[in-house]
């Protein structure tokens, strides 16, 4: 029972380190991270939240639980990436969306350089 204790004490500082930035995640952690990520994005998205950042009390109020998995689980750092990811993100889909409206026509550009 002692062992178990130590174990779950264990798993809460590695997990706060996680959270601090003071160790990287493994690769287990950051699957985490980005499902807790998903569930919180899927729930702003149902309350037509983009910014989660500007609009911060209306998302704390309707995404309180998967906020707090979210960050419980990704880095600090990585949570407000991640937040200000979203918000670029969205912009720029609506912004190609935009083009193609217009008439724009997409084009694949090959960036690297043979020799």
């Amino acid at each position: 029972m002692v062992l178990g204790l130590f174990e779950q004490s264990e798993a809460d500082r590695r997990a706060a380190e996680v959270r601090a930035g003071t160790v990287a995640p493994t690769r287990s952690e950051r699957q985490k991270c980005w499902m807790a990520r998903d569930g919180y994005f899927a729930c702003l998205d149902r309350n037509n939240i983009i910014d989660a950042l500007k609009d911060e009390k209306a998302a704390a109020k309707a995404c309180k639980a998967e906020s707090a998995e979210f960050e419980k689980d990704c880095a600090a750092q990585w949570v407000t990436y991640f937040k200000k990811w979203r918000v670029q993100d969205i912009q720029k889909r609506a912004r190609l969306k935009e083009l193609e409206a217009q008439g724009a026509v997409k084009m694949d550009v090959n960036t690297e350089f043979k020799q």
